[in-house]
């Protein structure tokens, strides 16, 4: 008898303790396949995210233009510009 309620004694407990044993067993199984999955993808650029960098390089790139064009505009309009800066296109105002 005292055999037999020893077996009984996890029924007794409820699913808690066998899904939280259960929960842990997936956990453990799956963890290699989640670090594998998160490893490719920070390892890889969708197509989306290699359009936005692009975007973002092409902006800056023509920011960065504009910024020495009004600069050599500048220089062109006080009389001082630099051997480079081409003022045959500047027209004063």
């Amino acid at each position: 008898m005292f055999k037999a309620m020893i077996q009984l004694f996890p029924l007794t407990l409820g699913g808690c303790v066998v899904g939280a044993v259960a929960q842990t067993a997936v956990d453990v199984v799956t963890l290699p396949v989640k670090a594998v999955s998160a490893g490719v993808d920070a390892a890889t650029t969708s197509q989306s995210e290699a359009d936005e960098k692009r975007g973002r390089e092409i902006r800056k790139a023509e920011e960065d233009r504009g910024r020495q064009l009004r600069l050599t505009e500048d220089r062109c309009r006080k009389g001082r510009p630099l051997p480079a800066d081409d003022c045959s296109s500047y027209r004063p105002r």
